[in-house]
């Protein structure tokens, strides 16, 4: 970029971040002020607003406090204590919002878990934050009985929105709690430094990790995209997203709660209805993942894609050709994109909406911006280091992994996760002195010239499918499991048009694998987004020196059937089995027709 340019960049960035941080940076994880503090403060200036609008029926702040009365009531009758976890296993509805809310209002931690898990991974993510109860929507009850003799919840499993076979409907009990406030001392002693909620990450490796979301994290996960995006109190944020994810339950949530703004809240994500919606619901701001750009811009272009109110959004993930796509079709020009895990402590925004770019760390800003790029060795999935034995910075547009600096600083922390093992892998030591600690953030970056951050690629065994991300050792576990299999490799492909990489298995069999058994298999198994979309069957195991599966030759050679003489085939959702692929077949993968 030219001088000027480069100038009206900085003090964008200048001003952006002064906003950003002067709030977020004066968050005590000391303090005696917690997550329910912060709720309440935030709905006592804006009582008489609307909150949330959810099929066709507004909530006023006052209201939505009530609601979240009720479950605190509800949660102390059936003996939930502070310091206790319950489970919430729920889909998109203003009672999801309320619940945690609630739970908070008395120091229970609510472990906010993925609704499309059921069976093993479902049971993993009550017992490893040892849930006392759990509490569902009635759609979901068939699922939990899949997991059901594998928890235990001493205090019971809940339903709320109708009856369920085996579970305690709780909507008359709620219904008739009291509305009224609780006295503060139900929290007494509680830091806003002290867990609040659980929200589940893959990692890198094995099953679901629960994150510890301090206090602190999650009320800055609530209000730094009201300073980043400058929001007001006559927003209305279209809120597509799964609110067990941090972008739509915190971010999403948070910008309105603090903004005084209105969520206006779907069940689901609809390419087909999205504009529709955003018209009828007059939404002003949305609330985005990278996928939905790309199911959007796959839908065939509508006059209803320029006749809505929205002036902005945020999100995280947008590949820089949809971006481009999107801002032509929708007239939708100030995005603010962002990177940052559930987690970690590595956060970057884009504020002068750079397409393609996840942020920017302008020289001025390096030593209040402390995340770093270090230079990466692929084979060894290891930062490289120098004779002296400490890392080294990557150099302009040199790939490496994003690292951020351990300190106590608010914005700093890593809280980690309930596993204090998975937590240590995620710590690099002796990085630029000896002695400190860093977060890995898994991801690898490049800076450019102009000190812009672009994603590149995720590090090790996870990577992303449908808005979700994909632990590798959890599908291997799952397929391994399956009668017939001698060992599974999972791993990421790029496909041609699509966002992220779709799964692929390399499987070898002891015996002859049915591939129509083996879609069965992966279908009870697994949720939609983490079943192989390719598989590939091969007679050896090839290992590095160190006995590491060598995936970086499978990921090469990919799902193209000239590059390897092994059999490949495909997910065939019509026939509910995996077909061959043929030169016809990878065609229309390659050009789209067939949709995975």
């Amino acid at each position: 970029m030219n001088l000027f340019e480069g100038l009206k960049s900085d003090w964008i960035y200048i001003n952006g971040f002064r906003r950003i941080i002067g709030a977020v940076g004066k968050f005590d994880p000391e303090a005696d002020y917690t997550l329910a503090d912060a709720v309440e403060d935030a709905i006592d200036g804006h009582r008489e607003r609307t909150f949330i609008s959810f099929e066709g029926k507004d909530t006023t702040y006052a209201e939505f406090e009530a609601r979240a009365n009720q479950f605190a009531h509800w949660g102390q009758s059936v003996g939930l204590k502070a310091g206790d976890t319950v489970a919430l296993f729920m889909e998109n509805r203003p009672d999801y919002i309320a619940f945690w809310a609630g739970m908070a209002k008395v120091a229970v931690r609510t472990a906010l878990i993925n609704y499309n898990l059921s069976g093993a991974g479902l049971a993993h993510c009550v017992k490893i934050v040892d849930c006392k109860a759990i509490v569902m929507n009635p759609e979901l009850a068939p699922q939990f009985a899949s997991a059901r003799g594998q928890v235990e919840t001493p205090l019971g499993a809940f339903v709320l929105g109708g009856p369920a076979d085996g579970l305690v409907q709780i909507d008359g009990v709620v219904d008739r709690a009291a509305k009224t406030r609780l006295d503060r001392s139900g929290r007494a002693g509680v830091k806003g430094g002290d867990v609040a909620l659980y929200i589940y990450t893959s990692g890198t490796t094995g099953l679901p990790k629960a994150a510890k979301i301090s206090g602190v994290r999650a009320r800055g996960l609530m209000r730094v995209f009201k300073d980043a995006t400058q929001a007001s109190q006559d927003e209305r944020i279209l809120q597509t997203l799964p609110l067990y994810h941090a972008t739509g339950g915190m971010c999403g949530v948070g910008t309105a709660l603090n903004a005084g703004a209105c969520i206006v809240l779907q069940r689901k994500f609809s390419a087909s209805q999205f504009w529709q919606e955003a018209i009828d619901s007059h939404a002003t701001m949305l609330v985005y993942i990278g996928e939905l750009g790309r199911y959007l811009m796959n839908q065939p272009q509508s006059a209803l894609e320029r006749s809505h109110k929205i002036t902005k959004g945020f999100g995280n993930g947008l590949r820089a050709d949809v971006w481009a796509e999107f801002v032509e079709r929708t007239g939708i020009k100030r995005l603010v994109e962002f990177y940052g895990s559930t987690e970690g402590n590595v956060n970057f925004f884009n504020l002068d909406g750079k397409i393609g770019a996840v942020g920017r760390v302008p020289r001025l800003l390096r030593g209040r911006l402390p995340a770093r790029i270090l230079r990466f060795d692929v084979e060894t999935e290891q930062p490289v280091r120098g004779p002296d034995g400490l890392c080294i910075e990557a150099e302009v547009d040199e790939i490496g992994e994003a690292v951020g600096p351990i300190t106590k600083e608010t914005r700093q922390r890593f809280d980690g996760y309930n596993d204090e093992k998975q937590s240590q892998k995620k710590i690099l030591t002796d990085v630029f002195a000896k002695g400190d600690r860093w977060f890995r953030t898994g991801d690898l970056m490049k800076m450019d010239a102009d000190q812009y951050i672009y994603f590149v690629d995720r590090v090790g065994d996870t990577f992303r499918w449908k808005g979700e991300n994909v632990s590798t050792s959890e599908v291997e576990i799952a397929i391994s499991s399956m009668p017939g299999v001698k060992h599974a490799i999972v791993y990421g492909v790029a496909v041609p048009g699509q966002d992220g990489r779709a799964g692929m298995a390399a499987i070898t069999p002891k015996e002859g694998v049915d591939l129509a058994a083996l879609y069965a298999h992966l279908t009870s198994n697994l949720p939609a987004y983490a079943r192989p979309a390719f598989v590939r069957f091969q007679d050896e195991v090839e290992t590095t020196g160190t006995l590491k599966y060598r995936k970086v030759d499978l990921v090469k050679e990919g799902f193209d059937p000239m590059n390897t003489s092994d059999p490949l085939f495909v997910a065939d959702v019509a026939n509910k089995s995996y077909s061959p692929i043929t030169a016809d077949v990878l065609r229309d993968v390659l050009s789209g027709k067939m949709r995975l």
